[in-house]
């Protein structure tokens, strides 16, 4: 597939670029700065700016396509994750800004140009927890796609939001647009220094509520949702299969959560924050556990 791939210089989107290439998709990236992998063209600019989303959305997605002499193809694909990556980084009317109209010009833009498949990076912080004034509880575990998402920050806010303008221009367009709530994502180097410190202090990841995504997983779940067709709008959890910790769910629940109800019973290392959606709709597999890089 020709994949229009916004914020592919950023942590996360530079594994799942490598990743979609290396899966033999052709990828321009769009962003403020670039790249610079074999392969991938980069094309510099803001997706707060309407004018630059559209014109860069209707580009060659590197020079041997001008050889055609047929100019530049409509996309089959757009993947969007360009954005504030996190609360804190900004002003919050800055944060909410940059990530609400990049979204709608970036959705706007696919559909207008008959897109069929949108994938958009929304955030497991949507849930509430992580980015909150004060220490909070969820309402109930383990966190599914079904759960009444209620940031009080920004950053989750902008998300949040972003969500609804997907499911909207579904029903307008019939396009599929599938939202990713990414967990906190991990580099390959980053397991080193992030993970031995949980064993003794699980309580550091409790905002998160001890999830992960291992970037190079993320790489895998866009690719199977440019693979998926039919399924309209769709919000997946994109994290790995299990917590992030070493301790048992029964001690984290019973230390952390312990006024928590579960919708259902969860085995003692599945995920409080769960995939199963993913694993069963998508296909999803996991293959960078970090039980594979942690003594």
């Amino acid at each position: 597939m020709r994949v229009f791939f916004t914020g592919g210089s950023g942590k996360a989107g530079r594994h799942v670029v490598a990743h979609l290439a290396e899966a033999g998709h052709r990828v321009l990236n769009f962003d403020r700065v670039p790249l610079g992998l074999a392969g991938v063209h980069d094309l510099i600019g803001d997706v707060t700016d309407a004018g630059q989303v559209y014109s860069a959305m209707r580009s060659h997605a590197g020079y041997d396509e001008m050889e055609s002499g047929t100019g530049a193809e409509v996309f089959d694909a757009v993947v969007h994750f360009a954005a504030v990556p996190r609360h804190l980084m900004m002003p919050d009317t800055e944060t909410y800004r940059v990530n609400v109209m990049g979204t709608y010009n970036v959705i706007e833009a696919a559909v207008k140009m008959g897109l069929r498949k949108i994938v958009i990076a929304s955030s497991e912080t949507t849930y509430g927890l992580c980015f909150s004034d004060g220490v909070v509880d969820p309402k109930v575990l383990p966190l599914e796609e079904d759960y009444d998402i209620d940031p009080m920050d920004s950053y989750g806010m902008s998300k949040k939001v972003n969500e609804v303008t997907a499911r909207s221009f579904q029903r307008r367009s019939g396009a599929d647009i599938y939202a990713l709530r990414i967990g906190n994502v991990i580099e390959p180097h980053e397991y080193a220094t992030l993970f031995p410190p949980l064993r003794e202090t699980p309580g550091l990841r409790r905002r998160i509520t001890f999830s992960y995504i291992d970037a190079r997983d993320l790489g895998q779940i866009v690719d199977l949702c440019l693979k998926k067709d039919g399924l309209g709008f769709q919000v997946f959890n994109a994290v790995n299969d299990e917590n992030a910790v070493p301790q048992p769910n029964s001690e984290l629940l019973a230390r952390f959560f312990p006024r928590v109800p579960l919708s259902r019973p969860v085995a003692e290392r599945e995920g409080l924050l769960s995939n199963r959606k993913i694993r069963e709709v998508l296909g999803f597999v996991e293959e960078h556990p970090w039980q594979k890089y942690v003594p």
